[in-house]
């Protein structure tokens, strides 16, 4: 191998190098949109929040707004509380509602938030009251798929379609 062919070997090796720093800083860069310093607090409560934790997104219409900051469980009414930090930037109706949804089939979760369509908006601090809970997919396909074993046997046995006319006793053979 020439002198040549190890320049070309080292540059390409370079070359690849520098993008990766590239798409790194561009990656970290990104990744913090919706997250802007001072932005306020709202609390949410859910009777299911599946996989949802501190850190995960806040959208509204798609767009990211803000992130989960806090999951806790309320002693007395067993429902989980989730604290969103949102952009200042974002008013949102008194009357929205806070939705746990899926990103995907495989997993992952965020809170999309429904705009209502009140005159007041909801002050820091404050609470989304309208709420829904994340959906089990795979209790859902599992009950549609595990056989309904006391259905079935409590289904009553099938009887012949002849019509009654049609019987003849068995003592008249």
């Amino acid at each position: 191998m020439g002198l040549r062919e190890q320049w070309a070997e080292t540059l390409m090796g370079l070359l690849v190098l520098v993008l990766a720093a590239g798409f790194l800083v561009y990656s970290l860069s990104v990744g913090d949109v919706g997250t802007k310093p001072g932005g306020y607090e709202v609390t949410a409560r859910f009777g299911q929040v599946g996989s949802l934790a501190p850190g995960s997104a806040v959208s509204v219409a798609g767009v990211k707004v803000g992130t989960v900051s806090e999951i806790r469980l309320d002693p007395k009414s067993f429902l989980a509380v989730a604290k969103l930090s949102l952009d200042n930037d974002v008013k949102l109706p008194a009357d929205s509602t806070a939705k746990v949804t899926s990103d995907s089939l495989l997993g992952g979760v965020h809170v999309s938030i429904a705009p209502g369509g009140a005159m007041e908006n909801i002050k820091p601090g404050g609470e989304i009251e309208n709420t829904q809970g994340a959906v089990d997919l795979f209790g859902l396909i599992g009950s549609v798929m595990r056989p309904q074993g006391a259905a079935t046997e409590a289904a009553p046995t099938a009887t012949p379609a002849v019509p009654a006319a049609a019987t003849v006793p068995a003592e008249s053979y």
